[in-house]
């Protein structure tokens, strides 16, 4: 399933919240610096779909605060 995120970096807290068309809107309190903020992005979303860190994939943007992530189940 590829699921549409839009992340925000640099936040005071980490927390996940739906959007109106589907997609995720992300708080990470990782910089954008040095691939931090997509590390910190997928062990966020491992958690909260309880699954492990090889299943989610960023297919594209990163290096953007938008992103396509898929995630095999």
């Amino acid at each position: 399933m590829k699921i549409n995120i839009k992340v925000i970096p640099s936040a005071k807290v980490e927390q996940i919240q739906p959007a109106l068309d589907g997609s995720l809107k992300v708080w990470l309190r990782a910089r954008p610096k040095e691939g931090e903020a997509n590390c910190a992005l997928i062990k966020l979303l491992s958690k909260h779909f309880d699954i492990s860190k090889t299943s989610i994939n960023i297919v594209s943007g990163l290096t953007s605060r938008n992103k396509v992530v898929e995630i095999e189940k």
